[in-house]
């Protein structure tokens, strides 16, 4: 199966009907493009959005086979990284050595990949080509402009993709942040400025799509971070997400704010931070403490930020909440802050290790019980979605990143705004964008590979 330069197409192969594992293919005059590869983390007992039941003793870190275009690695034009979630890069290790092909993305997210590949001994295999925003390169037979949004990590892109029979808006994860606080922001007219141009498909998350509104900004958390914080009469412990480097810098004004000193606990942490500032997104006066140091601090001067939000296991809270955390022993009086939202799948974890707390002594305060808003989502509720549609005005919609009701619902948004076509699918339908719309369905076998002793196996 390959396509004639009349063709343009859509394949995923994996994050269509799903939430992560995103790897997505182009087609177009006998060549294909890649965008993303990313893992997913499955849990015992959970049923995936394409019937799967986990079951314990599988391969903790799953992503999608990537057989098809293994199989015509000679007609992969490259790989475009949108940005540095794992759902997006994580699987970039494990599946290059099956693709072998020139990678492009930003600057944070090589430093990232780097640090990854340099895991695997890839390091100098892997060809990386940083790209800047607003940058277009020609690849293979299309030629990719990386467009600025902004997301809870820095520099995520959207991509314009054209091709010589039509083009297409892929929108990677994103939300309409004004205020973004670290990386790019984004401008209106990027997008109004495709609509001139024509694009023929927009293909956008749809995360968020059943959520009404416009999601949080991260520049209104301060307030509602501090009320937390400020009050507590021993040690603040705050859990979330590693990438958000907004967030560690709102909670590095909050430490100055209330006389505490910050430090980081947690691996992706120290990783995410370390890659921050190689990538000149770190404010120099954010200066952080050796985590080694809390336990010779008065209760009252800590302000931890650790791995853990999910309630996953050997992350520093659980260690803390185990009480076999070596730099310090949580206290009754304490307080634990979930600055996240529970991942879908999570929830059972969370609440044992928030349970845990609780009997320890531990206040625990989540974004469910907080009077402000102390977290905020990465991804554009139904207000940003309304608003892209109007500004790029796309013939197709094709909704991604999501499992069925929101691919569901964000369609119906398209068809509100007045987009003509709408293609609902999942992982391994055709989605013909040129000459004739259209979809065939599972022409491509999908599936999952774990890693499990070093290897690739299978998961069936």
């Amino acid at each position: 199966m390959t396509p004639d330069e009349h063709d343009l197409w859509f394949l995923p192969l994996g994050g269509t009907g799903e939430i992560g594992m995103n790897l997505n293919l182009y087609g177009h005059d006998g060549r294909w493009l890649m965008v993303d590869c990313g893992v997913t983390f499955p849990k015992p007992g959970r049923v995936s959005a394409d019937g799967t039941v986990h079951h314990a003793g599988e391969p903790p870190v799953q992503m999608a086979d990537p057989a098809f275009i293994a199989d015509r690695r000679e007609q992969l034009a490259g790989l475009i990284i949108t940005h540095a979630h794992e759902d997006h890069i994580g699987a970039v290790p494990y599946l290059w050595p099956l693709l072998q092909c020139p990678i492009y993305t930003s600057r944070f997210t090589a430093e990232i990949l780097r640090r990854k590949l340099a895991e695997f001994e890839l390091l100098h295999r892997v060809p990386i080509h940083v790209v800047d925003e607003g940058e277009r390169r020609a690849i293979g037979p299309f030629e990719v402009q990386w467009l600025a949004l902004t997301h809870s990590i820095p520099d995520p892109n959207a991509l314009m993709i054209r091709t010589s029979v039509g083009h297409i808006f892929h929108s990677g994860d994103w939300k309409l942040d004004d205020e973004p606080l670290v990386g790019h922001g984004y401008s209106r007219s990027t997008f109004t400025d495709l609509a001139e141009e024509g694009v023929a498909a927009m293909v956008c998350d749809s995360t968020n799509a059943t959520v009404a509104g416009h999601s949080t900004s991260e520049s209104a958390l301060k307030k509602g971070l501090l009320e937390a914080i400020k009050p507590a009469k021993g040690r603040v412990i705050v859990a979330c997400f590693g990438s958000n480097i907004a967030r560690l810098h709102t909670l590095a004004s909050v430490a100055r704010a209330t006389g505490r000193y910050m430090g980081l606990m947690g691996r992706s942490l120290l990783n995410m931070s370390s890659a921050a500032k190689a990538a000149g997104l770190w404010h120099t006066a954010d200066s952080l403490i050796q985590s080694s140091h809390f336990g010779y601090l008065p209760r009252e001067e800590v302000l931890a930020v650790a791995t853990g939000s999910q309630g996953e296991p050997r992350t520093a809270l659980r260690r803390l909440a185990a009480g076999n955390h070596p730099d310090f022993e949580l206290e009754a009086g304490d307080r634990v802050i979930f600055s996240a939202r529970a991942i879908p799948g999570n929830e059972e974890a969370i609440d044992a290790l928030i349970n845990q707390l609780e009997t320890m002594g531990v206040e625990v305060l989540t974004a469910d019980t907080a009077d402000l808003p102390i977290h905020a989502s990465g991804h554009p509720a139904q207000d940003e979605l309304r608003a892209m549609y109007q500004w790029v005005k796309p013939k197709i919609a094709i909704p991604v990143h999501g499992e069925d009701q929101h691919m569901r619902t964000h369609a119906d948004i398209a068809r509100a705004t007045g987009v003509p076509k709408r293609l609902l699918g999942r992982n391994g339908d055709l989605f013909m964008i040129r000459p004739v719309p259209g979809m065939r369905r599972q022409v491509v076998e999908t599936g999952r590979l774990g890693w499990e002793k070093k290897e690739l196996v299978r998961v069936t």
